[in-house]
């Protein structure tokens, strides 16, 4: 059986459903960073052996391994990359990556200019991750206690137009997209590009998408990311309006389902559901839906 070996320091981030771990170490004097993925078991999810899933178990492992994202433009991922496989899983080595702290605004100019990058034709890119993520949602009822919150009216509204939005965004041009651009994934920089960790859900989506996902954790607002993303965007790939509809439409049905998840997982616990607001599990994701009110509002009114 794989084990990681004595005196690696074991690192957050290793939730995925094929994660086994994720760890911080030296080869050579060169600090590195492993993460193991472990092969899918039968009473696992079926998306994870889906090669266009987001879930797609190894796709992390095929993106370092391919060579495809070493020097894209805008993210890039580290340099020096080792994939090993054995019967049990996959165990990916690249260079530690240094935090360099860019702030929101060259990180969504980085995003930008990675929707103008050609992918190709791979056969095991994301597609439709969001329709994907809400199939999900939709199998586990919908957004049932956001029905007991103050965004009750707003939350039913926009879940039974889902399927007019998801249209709308396979509507947009579709572009590269990393999938899941948080801060601790957009941690490295070289030149005027983001080093950009956890390739896991690179796949192609909406314009926008992935401005919509980061705005989910910027601290910035929406209009100047918007823009910072739009200089980055090359010229020709899309305008500006197709642009914010698909960052809004990620942004809030993102948002919505993330408040969703949190609040179920504490709503069956001694107390009112208005005493749980404040749960450290709950309180960030609440707070990332208030912030997107604006862009709830210009759905509703589209």
């Amino acid at each position: 059986m794989w084990q990681p070996e004595p005196g690696w320091h074991p690192l957050p981030g290793g939730s995925g459903p094929s994660t086994v771990g994720v760890w911080r170490t030296a080869v050579e004097g060169r600090a590195v960073v492993v993460k193991r993925l472990g092969v899918p078991q039968p009473d696992d999810p079926p998306e994870l052996l889906d090669p266009h899933h987001f879930a797609w178990w190894r796709r992390g492992a095929d993106v370092l391994e391919s060579g495809l994202v070493r020097s894209t433009p805008g993210l890039c991922a580290p340099y020096a990359v080792a994939v090993e496989e054995d019967a049990e899983g996959l165990t990916l080595t690249q260079d530690w990556v240094e935090d360099a702290a860019s702030n929101g605004l060259f990180v969504a100019h980085a995003l930008g200019r990675f929707a103008g990058a050609d992918l190709g034709e791979r056969g095991w890119l994301a597609r439709d991750q969001l329709r994907d993520r809400l199939r999900r949602t939709e199998h586990r009822g919908g957004w049932p206690t956001l029905a007991r919150t103050p965004v009750a009216d707003v939350a039913d509204h926009l879940w039974s137009r889902r399927t007019s939005m998801l249209a709308s965004l396979d509507a947009l041009p579709q572009v590269a997209q990393h999938g899941d651009p948080t801060p601790s994934n957009l941690a490295g920089r070289v030149g005027d590009d983001v080093v950009a960790l956890d390739w896991g859900t690179l796949g192609t989506g909406p314009v926008g998408g992935d401005l919509g996902y980061y705005l989910l954790s910027a601290r910035e607002e929406f209009d100047p990311l918007l823009e910072a993303y739009l200089l980055g965007l090359p010229d020709g790939v899309a305008s500006p309006e197709e642009a914010a509809h698909g960052a809004r439409v990620t942004a809030v049905f993102t948002a919505l389902s993330r408040a969703e998840w949190a609040l179920a997982r504490v709503a069956t616990g001694e107390g009112a559901l208005v005493s749980k607001y404040r749960h450290p599990a709950v309180e960030p994701h609440l707070r990332a839906l208030q912030r997107q009110y604006p862009l709830i509002e210009a759905l509703l009114a589209a």
